[in-house]
């Protein structure tokens, strides 16, 4: 059974407490605190920290209640932010009650009172130093906020702070937002036409490849190989779902890898 099986069918003792909990327990309709009534009473196993299903409940929750937080910080939330939240939504195969999960989540991290500080410490402690799912966690905050074709300062700002939060140094950030840049096609090229594909100019994209790379053309093909292979090792789907990504989110996991092969692919 899946870790929202689990959830939903009351099969877990003890998941953990602090916001994370109190905010999937709301998300959820249950109190996920150790020693509450009914739901965690129900003698199922105990998740210690590092638990892989404890992880897939902790990066799902701060995901979606960070990405609204995200979405606000601009100061409004358009609807292209929402139709991203909904999007990641359709792409993890969400229905039912897990949409309606994630959300309620979305919505709580809009609201002037969500503990984000307190949010991205646990997550932080969540994930016990699983450096890979934590860049993938900045993936999608960074790609929420560039919803609507651009990244205001604030959105930026907090976005880096984020980073700051989960030990990633600016350069880190700036390597993964051309990531997510490339990804969404959003980079700074020039575009020929009016109409039709628009093909970017060929050195602005190399320029954004090598970005997405981490290296710089000066660089020497086995330094740019290597490059290549660290960043498919960590968006490797698998080695993902088994540091606790949850299973739901594999294929955006899979289109990441996909983007780094393109880029990698255009500079050979």
């Amino acid at each position: 059974m899946s870790w929202w099986g689990k959830i939903v069918g009351g099969t877990l003792g003890f998941m953990f407490g602090g916001p994370i909990g109190a905010l999937l327990g709301m998300a959820v309709g249950h109190n996920l605190t150790s020693g509450s009534k009914g739901f965690s009473g129900l003698g199922g196993p105990q998740m210690a920290p590092g638990d892989q299903e404890r992880v897939q409940m902790a990066f799902f929750t701060a995901t979606f209640s960070v990405m609204g937080a995200v979405a606000k910080a601009d100061g409004k939330v358009s609807r292209d932010e929402i139709a991203l939240a909904e999007s990641v939504m359709q792409q993890m195969n969400l229905k039912g009650e897990m949409r309606h999960a994630a959300m309620r989540l979305f919505i709580k991290g809009k609201q002037d009172d969500f503990p984000l500080d307190d949010v991205m410490t646990q997550f932080r402690q969540e994930c016990h130093r699983r450096s890979n799912l934590m860049r993938m966690f900045v993936e999608i905050q960074i790609q929420a906020a560039y919803a609507d074709g651009e990244l205001h300062p604030a959105e930026d700002r907090l976005l880096l702070r984020l980073c700051g939060m989960l030990g990633f140094h600016e350069q880190v950030y700036r390597q993964i937002e051309a990531l997510v840049k490339f990804s969404m096609g959003l980079g700074g090229g020039q575009y020929r036409g009016q109409t039709g594909s628009q093909a970017r100019d060929s050195a602005a994209i190399k320029a954004e490849a090598y970005e997405l790379l981490g290296v710089t053309p000066d660089h020497s093909k086995v330094e740019i190989k290597k490059a290549y292979r660290r960043l498919m090792s960590q968006h490797h789907p698998d080695k993902l779902v088994s540091r606790g990504l949850p299973e739901e989110m594999i294929k955006m996991a899979t289109e990441k890898s996909q983007k780094i092969r393109d880029a990698y692919e255009l500079l050979k």
